[in-house]
């Protein structure tokens, strides 16, 4: 069995850190069943930086797709994502209901069920603007990580190896800022009309300072999912508390 991680807006399969390892061993299921947990990355982000992104999750979806096949890891899939990355998992399983077994959403959301003051709260319109401002110049990657971090995480203990993580990834693949700006053109316009057809977990963050929970509940209630919040994370959920959502996925998928 394939399990899936789809990071958000800018963000890749690094910056996942340890999640995927954590996330195998959380997993029910026989000691010898063999669990893959792949984490991909989405157009324009990570292996994919010099690609254009496309400005629709519909097309985002599908490049997410296509590399599943190339790989040669056949359908069915569990999908964990968050943020932009829950918009293209809750596309694809709309369109291709019969590719997706199981589907976890973390602080994403998507129009109609959410706001867009919700959506992206105001008090981060300014900060992410001066970042956007600054955006690919030299000597600017540590500062706007540490602003990111700022706005996404509540966890603060490994601030410094983050930051020094995290600086790297961006020196390394940087995402353009054309790129950054069509990935948030995707999830603004991105809108569902039905839930998908299989069992949809959704967790959030009470103290998300980026996205409000109330768009994770909202959603939550209206696709009749699984649905808990947590006390305390911030948006980055699965970096705040990675046992705390490993946890959660492993009983969800166990049936308890």
């Amino acid at each position: 069995m394939s399990w899936v991680l789809l990071r958000g807006l800018t963000r890749e399969a690094r910056h996942w850190g340890d999640f995927a390892e954590r996330l195998a061993r959380s997993l029910p299921g026989p000691a010898d069943a063999a669990t893959e947990v792949l984490a991909l990355d989405l157009p324009g982000n990570g292996v994919f930086c010099r690609e254009e992104s496309p400005a629709t999750v519909r097309a985002i979806a599908d490049f997410a797709r296509a590399q599943l096949q190339a790989r040669g890891v056949p359908p069915p899939y569990k999908l964990v994502a968050m943020s932009l990355g829950g918009m293209v998992a809750a596309d694809w399983a709309l369109r291709h209901p019969q590719e997706i077994e199981r589907l976890v959403l973390i602080n994403t959301s998507m129009r109609p069920l959410g706001r867009a003051i919700d959506r992206l709260r105001p008090a981060n319109w300014l900060p992410l603007a001066l970042v956007a401002a600054r955006w690919g110049r030299a000597g600017h990657a540590e500062q706007a990580e540490r602003v990111i971090h700022r706005i996404t995480c509540n966890r603060a203990a490994s601030l410094e190896q983050d930051l020094a993580a995290w600086t790297h990834i961006r020196q390394d693949a940087p995402v353009s800022a054309a790129n950054a700006w069509r990935q948030l053109k995707a999830a603004a316009a991105f809108r569902v009309a039905a839930p998908p057809a299989c069992p949809v977990l959704v967790l959030s963050s009470a103290a998300d300072q980026l996205v409000h929970p109330r768009c994770s509940a909202r959603l939550a209630r209206a696709w009749q999912a699984t649905y808990h919040e947590h006390p305390w994370a911030g948006h980055d959920l699965p970096h705040d508390d990675a046992g705390w959502v490993c946890r959660r996925i492993g009983r969800w998928a166990g049936g308890s």
